[in-house]
């Protein structure tokens, strides 16, 4: 989902204008980017808490030469969602279908046990 999207989606139900709902959208990213570029957090109940976290310094394998590199030490934004949320976007996938845990087996599949032990 885009800003735009959002935009769109809020201004319908509040009945702001998207001139209106923008800037309104607008001003609580600019909000929340302030507050992590002072140190701040910014916790939103029932929703989750923007962050910021440490990484430590590390030497890591350049995937395509195979040369040493250094990362250095760095703080990120980071966005830790409640357990309300989760609890939430867990309920309304498993309901729709359109999320399976990855041990749950598909309902149209038939499993034969001696298919896992043939080559042993």
């Amino acid at each position: 989902m885009t800003k735009a999207e959002i935009v769109d989606i809020i201004s319908k139900g509040t009945g702001l204008t998207k001139i209106e709902t923008a800037a309104v959208v607008d001003g609580f990213l600019l909000t929340v980017a302030h507050a992590l570029k002072n140190g701040d957090r910014v916790e939103i109940r029932r929703f989750g808490t923007f962050c910021l976290r440490e990484r430590k310094e590390k030497h890591v394998a350049n995937p395509k030469t195979g040369k040493m590199m250094h990362i250095p030490h760095r703080v990120v934004p980071d966005f830790k969602p409640s357990p309300q949320l989760k609890a939430e976007v867990y309920e309304e996938l498993i309901a729709s279908g359109k999320f399976r845990s990855k041990t749950e087996t598909p309902p149209d599949a038939e499993v034969e046990w001696n298919d896992f032990f043939e080559n042993e």
